[in-house]
């Protein structure tokens, strides 16, 4: 650590302006310059934002509940070189098992609400420095003698180096938010983190014109730059034109929101943004200070005079309410932008990107202030602050683009904010560096936290599609997914892929109008009869299931865990293309419904197929009695069942099979018959389809459905 009053050289004031490294072009030796000049300005960057705390006592301090104190984070950006380094397998040997554990994860994905308190036995700084020091000399040397060729990609072993490095750039912007929120008297001052001093009244704000196009967005694995996994895959939109605001929104426009009393008005939050509001007892933005008649900001280490014509600072909650209120007050209909739209609007600045601007073009990656600064202060085409000063929040929840893949060595950077709850922030602010200050980076947080972020606001007539993009990682409905869409095991075919196929190799010139596919589950088999049926729905019981074969249907393709392992999971992302299945998503419809008890405009089917239900009906006998009215005549049922008849589903006098009648066996094929015979012919002999469901990389159930085919009699 160093104290504040120590001066530093040019050179160490080089540091603000570090740039990302560009990874196809040079010599491989010249590049491991680059590459060890750029981790140990990373560090020593690292080291000067710890400068700012005025003891060792502040590292162990809460600046917000919801997360760890700083010496987590201290630790935390070394731990993290030590594990990927492990899980690359380019080193062999830990330095501390206990601190690369304790400094592992941390809670940053915590919900508002779910406060953990956990106690944890942090070590002292002198620990934690040893500790980094050692890291440093570890990494240092890997450097050194890591086998390095050109282009450096993803799948290179110098990318967990880079790994390394750019997430410890996240973590100095994460980390400076924290610092904001402790105690004033707790810092000290730094001549590394000088603020802006240029602050005024806010300018008049006003909509411009961004006119529409195409937006191509997402990096292939060839681009120059190091990037994380959700910044690869390729997504492209027709974006319509809209208006949007010049400048960001000023700490001056938002007061009159404050004013009109909008943090106690319900009507403009969202449920989530009032329970927040509540439960922070929220009057204002967090940086703001009130005293008396007087407003003031709070800075990294400084409280000053508000600046009004800075941007204002605030979670996704409060933008969103901000807009819903102006839109009300201005009669426009204003919102956040797309990710789409963001990316419009930076087409038409025509900013270059970092690392090969001359000088930002913006209040980006440090090469200005250690803080906002007035929102006029940098404009492009007509617009201000299209990238720096602030993360300016959007209406999109983040996801992976088509064609995202999970890299190996961190596999849960990005896949835990694919939930519906982590919005994306685009443009990067004062603080971002390296690749958060690059065109492709991709950031979401939670709506309730707190960043160096703040918003512009759209009017557009386009409606906001917001794209179901949750990984399913509800352990049944995830298993099933595996089932109908993950790999083959021990050489037995897909399950419903063999079932239609075996149907249809003996169904000969009957009608392939309607097919009904109940207890669907997932809808593998839903997707596999609209190969040859005009139309297909399938039914399932449960929503769970019902909404992955809808959101197949829809966006083509599925995201899940895989339970490997105790806690680890596996992510995976299926697509009906990669099955052959794209064409038939025009032809198939998805509903909940009760298996025995059917609305009746469920009827008029060409074939009805049950696969592995019977067993699982709470009155299978009713179910069979009603299902003849579905079916048209000479329209085939075909039942599977493994016949695992348990009390949980089916009460045990309701069972059709599986018990002893008269003394004698009485199995479920001979119930079936006594159910269906009035109205059924059996086609075919009974055959055993196996199938294998997999629990986890070590266990599989391999069973056996027994499959019979019945023909509606005609007469």
């Amino acid at each position: 650590m160093h104290s504040a009053a120590e001066t530093y050289s040019p050179e160490m004031q080089q540091l603000k302006s570090t740039r990302t490294l560009v990874l196809d072009s040079g010599e491989p030796e010249a590049k491991r310059d680059e590459i060890r000049r750029y981790f140990h300005a990373t560090w020593d960057l690292d080291e000067r934002l710890f400068d700012t705390l005025a003891d060792d006592a502040v590292f162990t301090l809460r600046a917000d509940p919801l997360r760890h104190p700083l010496i987590f984070y201290y630790g935390h950006t070394a731990a993290f070189y030590i594990n990927k380094l492990i899980l690359a397998g380019i080193i062999t040997e830990r330095i501390n098992p206990r601190f690369e554990s304790m400094f592992a994860v941390g809670v940053d994905e915590m919900s508002w609400d779910d406060l953990n308190e956990a106690h944890y036995d942090w070590p002292s700084v002198a620990e934690a420095q040893e500790f980094r020091t050692k890291v440093r000399q570890v990494v240092d040397e890997v450097i050194t003698t890591l086998p390095l060729s050109l282009p450096i990609t993803w799948n290179s072993p110098a990318w967990a180096i880079l790994m390394g490095i750019e997430h410890a750039r996240i973590h100095l912007e994460t980390s400076s938010v924290l610092i904001r929120q402790l105690p004033l008297e707790r810092l000290q001052p730094h001549p590394l983190w000088e603020i802006c001093r240029d602050r005024g009244e806010a300018p008049a704000n006003a909509l411009r014109p961004v006119p529409g196009g195409p937006v191509r967005l997402g990096k292939d694995r060839n681009h120059p730059l190091y990037g994380w996994d959700n910044e690869f895959g390729l997504f492209e939109e027709e974006v319509a034109g809209f208006m949007t605001s010049r400048f960001l929104v000023s700490n001056g426009e938002y007061l009159a929101f404050v004013e009109d009393h909008g943090y106690q008005e319900r009507r403009w939050w969202t449920e989530e943004g009032w329970n927040w509001r509540q439960y922070r007892r929220a009057e204002h933005p967090i940086f703001w200070v009130n005293e008396g008649e007087r407003w003031f900001l709070r800075t990294m280490v400084e409280k000053i005079e508000m600046p009004w014509n800075w941007p204002v600072e605030v979670n996704y909650l409060e933008a969103k309410a901000f807009c819903n209120w102006m839109g009300e007050k201005t009669g426009k209909n204003l919102r956040l932008p797309t990710e789409a739209e963001y990316y419009r609007l930076h087409q038409l600045a025509g900013l270059p990107d970092q690392p090969y601007w001359d000088k930002a073009p913006g209040n980006i990656n440090l090469e200005w202030w250690a803080s906002s600064c007035p929102v006029d202060r940098f404009e492009s085409a007509g617009f201000g602050d299209v990238i720096g000063n602030v993360w300016q929040w959007t209406e999109m929840p983040i996801s992976g683009f088509p064609g995202f893949e999970i890299h190996p060595y961190y596999d849960d950077f990005s896949t835990p904010t694919f939930d519906g709850r982590h919005n994306l922030i685009k443009g990067g602010s004062w603080i971002s560096t390296g690749n958060l200050a690059t065109r492709d980076s991709r950031y979401a947080f939670r709506r309730h936290f707190f960043q160096h972020a703040g918003f512009r606001y759209v009017e557009s007539a386009a409606a906001v599609v917001i794209p179901s993009i949750a990984y399913e990682t509800d352990d049944q409905v995830s298993q099933y997914c595996e089932f109908h869409y993950g790999d083959e095991h021990f050489g037995v075919p897909q399950f419903s892929k063999a079932i239609v196929d075996q149907v249809l190799a003996m169904y000969g010139d009957r009608p392939r109008r309607r097919a009904l596919d109940l207890g669907c589950a997932t809808g593998r088999a839903t997707f596999e009869l609209a190969r040859y049926f005009d139309q297909v729905t399938g039914l399932d019981f449960s929503a769970r299931f019902i909404r992955i074969g809808t959101r197949l249907k829809e966006e083509g393709f599925v995201q899940y865990t895989r339970l490997e392992e105790g806690e680890i999971v596996s992510y995976h992302e299926k697509h009906l293309a990669g099955f052959g299945l794209e064409a038939t998503r025009d032809k198939v419809e998805f509903f909940q419904a009760d298996a025995c008890n059917l609305l009746a405009r469920y009827t008029g089917y060409d074939l009805v197929l049950a696969a592995n239900l019977i067993d699982r009906l709470y009155d299978p006998a009713k179910f069979l009695r009603e299902i003849p009215a579905r079916i048209n005549p000479g329209g085939l049922l075909i039942l599977l069942s493994p016949y695992t008849w348990l009390p949980e589903f089916t009460d045990r006098e309701r069972w059709i099979g599986g018990f002893r009648r008269d003394g004698e066996p009485f199995y479920t094929i001979d119930g079936l018959k006594e159910q269906l015979a009035p109205q059924f012919t059996l086609v075919a002999a009974p055959g055993d389809i196996p199938f294998v469901l997999r629990e986890t990389r070590r266990k599989f159930q391999h069973s056996f459905a027994e499959m019979t085919v019945w023909e509606r009699n005609r007469a």
